[in-house]
């Protein structure tokens, strides 16, 4: 059903590589991981999902579409002037999306805060995962949260959609880039492995490695 809402995005705001690079994942982490519904949005101790890979949400739009939280009709519409499906999501206008998003570089070091802020408040069965691309690693602000989340053994899954689109090649591949955590590499199109993978519980933040 998600690849069908996917097609009904037409504009040339779609992104299609990017959109179909995350789409699996996407759609795993809402049919079968994340504690939300359309009627749980607000509730203080849902799971929290952060689209750090903002540009080319057309797949997030289409798997919210699917699961109810927005009406499909909207997917028709995306990019246009009075759409609120946007090149990049807004947070305001679109019911389930957590933040708004698109300066690559920011979504992990904000999930990084929204997990030590649920941990303050005592939601400590509460999950927060925060999608990036590959490329998005290059940001420097990315190994500052990296180093904090590690540091304090916070409770964080970060899934890293590789594509071999990062800029600068890296010895050891992502992996090595998130010292201190436990690590999960999965076929990002096999919906089973990326399920167990984003099921992982640790004693320290969690990345998955989704190869597409």
């Amino acid at each position: 059903m998600h690849m069908k809402l996917l097609s009904r995005v037409t504009a040339d705001v779609k992104h299609t590589p990017s959109a179909h690079s995350t789409l699996d994942v996407l759609w795993v982490l809402y049919d079968r991981v994340l504690r939300i519904t359309p009627e749980t949005v607000d509730a203080p101790d849902r799971d929290r999902f952060l689209l750090s890979k903002g540009h080319g949400p057309a797949a997030y739009y289409a798997v919210l579409a699917a699961k109810g939280f927005i009406p499909e009709e909207w997917l028709d519409d995306m990019g246009g002037w009075n759409s609120p499906l946007g090149h990049h999501p807004d947070r305001v206008l679109i019911p389930g999306v957590e933040i708004g998003t698109g300066s690559l570089g920011h979504g992990l070091g904000l999930a990084v805060g929204t997990a030590l802020g649920l941990r303050a408040q005592g939601f400590l069965d509460t999950r927060t995962f925060v999608l990036l691309g590959d490329a998005e690693l290059d940001e420097g602000s990315n190994h500052e949260a990296i180093a904090y989340a590690a540091a304090i053994r916070l409770p964080i899954t970060a899934i890293v959609i590789d594509n071999r689109s990062a800029t600068h090649g890296w010895p050891g591949g992502i992996p090595v880039r998130f010292p201190n955590w436990s690590v999960s590499v999965v076929n990002g199109r096999d919906h089973d492995q990326i399920e167990r993978a984003l099921r992982v519980v640790s004693d320290r933040p969690h990345l998955v490695v989704a190869s597409v």
